[in-house]
């Protein structure tokens, strides 16, 4: 059971779904260029739908993470890591994005490949 005093540590570490990172190699590294995986699921997915098959450039690794997409529909935890993405505006949304501006998505590995 969460108990009050335990919530504002879980909200900021993710410690009710962080787990440890002992065998998980990271696929990515910060710098490397990636594009998100053009996947249609059925049912729940965090992978928002204007970033598939877009280009980004890993900008943090966050750590290990369940994977919500399994946990959500019973087939487990599925723990990888979990990146912050850096994509730019215009790369989302087309020359009418500033070109000074960027996006950061967490993404976990499943959802990401080499670019």
């Amino acid at each position: 059971m969460l108990r009050a005093q335990d919530v504002e540590r879980m909200v900021k570490t993710g410690g009710s779904t962080r787990r440890p990172e002992d065998g998980i190699t990271p696929c990515f590294k910060p710098g490397d260029a990636v594009r998100t995986r053009n996947r249609n699921p059925l049912g729940h997915t965090r992978m928002a739908r204007y970033a598939r098959g877009k280009r980004g450039t890993i900008h943090h690794d966050h750590g290990v993470f369940v994977l919500p997409d399994t946990s959500a529909h019973g087939l487990g935890d599925k723990p990888q890591h979990l990146y912050s993405v850096r994509f730019e505006a215009r790369e989302l949304w087309g020359d009418t994005a500033s070109a000074a501006d960027a996006v950061y998505i967490d993404l976990w590995d499943d959802y990401l490949e080499p670019a």
